[in-house]
């Protein structure tokens, strides 16, 4: 008899404890539990332990953290009927879990179909130089238009990131004419500059030169000396008329002077 009693005994303990850790739930510190009565909405239960009674409470469990969605690969065809391929992320978390639970049955898959849709909608309405350009500008028009939409589900966007724009082949090949273009223009305009530069340097040279009497043979003198020490080349220098004036002030004068005095002689 006192065998039968310390079996039941034990076998109620053992029932009790099992029904008592089917009672207790675990929400961590980043969850929030969406507790139902018999399939009636109770409260939102915070962190830490909680006593659920089997069979006419359940709890789910909602993720408060920054989660990431992915956004595939969409071909979106821009407003100047250009093709591209893009790609992008969003960053989300639920604000609101009982929003989250009840308004919406799947509100990460919903926020991944409206971003979607949202990004075909913005980028349609842009040129292809305006998509290149204005990355952050695309990615925030979006944030705002799926933000708004999402605000009812409970759920907060708080970025969403443009990670690729895949181009056609030939529009490559184009924008890289196009560049090689940009960049030879752009050389060719620093190229005249810096001859205009040369030029109005030039002339400014030249004026002081010929202003200073003897300073144009002087800078001949010292061309040629610069060059002598290099004698494996021939250079041909032609001298400029100016020269002769050093001449003819000097020795070259007194001797025609004389030879046209032996003549008057004779």
């Amino acid at each position: 008899m006192l065998g039968f009693l310390s079996f039941c005994f034990w076998t109620i303990v053992g029932i009790a404890a099992v029904l008592l850790f089917m009672c207790i739930r675990q929400v961590m510190e980043y969850q929030r539990g969406i507790l139902f009565t018999m399939g009636r909405f109770s409260k939102v239960l915070g962190p830490g332990w909680h006593v659920i009674v089997p069979f006419f409470q359940t709890l789910r469990i909602v993720d408060t953290r920054i989660t990431t969605v992915d956004i595939p690969k969409q071909e979106v065809m821009t407003k100047d009927n250009v093709p591209v391929n893009i790609n992008a992320v969003v960053y989300m978390r639920v604000d609101d879990p009982e929003k989250a639970v009840l308004k919406i049955r799947d509100y990460v898959y919903a926020v991944a179909q409206y971003g979607q849709t949202a990004l075909r909608d913005i980028v349609g309405e842009r040129e292809l130089d305006n998509v290149l350009t204005d990355r952050e500008g695309i990615a925030k028009q979006i944030k705002e238009m799926v933000d708004a939409e999402t605000e009812a589900w409970g759920v907060d966007i708080t970025a969403i990131k443009l990670q690729d724009i895949e181009l056609p082949a030939n529009m490559k090949r184009a924008m890289a004419r196009q560049a090689e273009a940009e960049r030879e223009k752009r050389g060719s305009i620093i190229k005249s500059e810096g001859e205009v530069i040369a030029a109005k340097n030039l002339a400014k040279a030249a004026e002081i030169l010929s202003s200073s009497e003897g300073a144009l043979h002087l800078r001949t003198l010292q061309t040629l000396s610069d060059i002598s020490s290099d004698q494996s080349t021939k250079y041909v220098i032609t001298l400029p008329l100016e020269i002769l004036k050093a001449f003819t002030k000097g020795d070259a004068t007194k001797v025609i002077t004389t030879k046209s005095e032996k003549r008057k002689k004779g």
